[in-house]
């Protein structure tokens, strides 16, 4: 097995035990995160209705003239501030954060604190 095969295997090992103790209900819906080399995204899901409430990622129009680069702690803090604005329009103010088998470091960190910052509680 190639190591980039054994990688995405331990990933999906680690999502998948995230995601067993992880639900989002309509009163606190899940706040999904996914990074690649270049971009993130970000989706507030409502996991009983299986809808997207809410989604944002580093290719919103929103953000995409507006960040240096795309695959930074400072693109997961615009994208964080993003998601928590529009999760407040939409009056959701509690999310179940949900890492995706990503470390809790560096750019999944500065996404959760910036949500954090701009109201949303998790």
């Amino acid at each position: 097995m190639s190591s980039l095969a054994a990688t995405k295997i331990s990933w999906l090992r680690r999502k998948n035990r995230v995601r067993k103790k992880i639900k989002g209900s309509t009163v606190c819906p899940r706040l999904n995160v996914y990074r690649s080399n270049k971009h993130m995204y970000a989706q507030v899901i409502d996991d009983l209705t299986g809808q997207t409430r809410a989604a944002a990622s580093t290719l919103s129009p929103e953000l995409k003239g507006k960040l240096k680069g795309t695959g930074n702690v400072e693109a997961a803090k615009q994208l964080g501030r993003l998601v928590a604005q529009k999760c407040l329009a939409q009056q959701i103010t509690r999310v179940v954060f949900d890492r995706g088998g990503f470390l809790y470091h560096g750019r999944v960190k500065a996404l959760a604190n910036s949500a954090r910052e701009e109201g949303l509680k998790f």
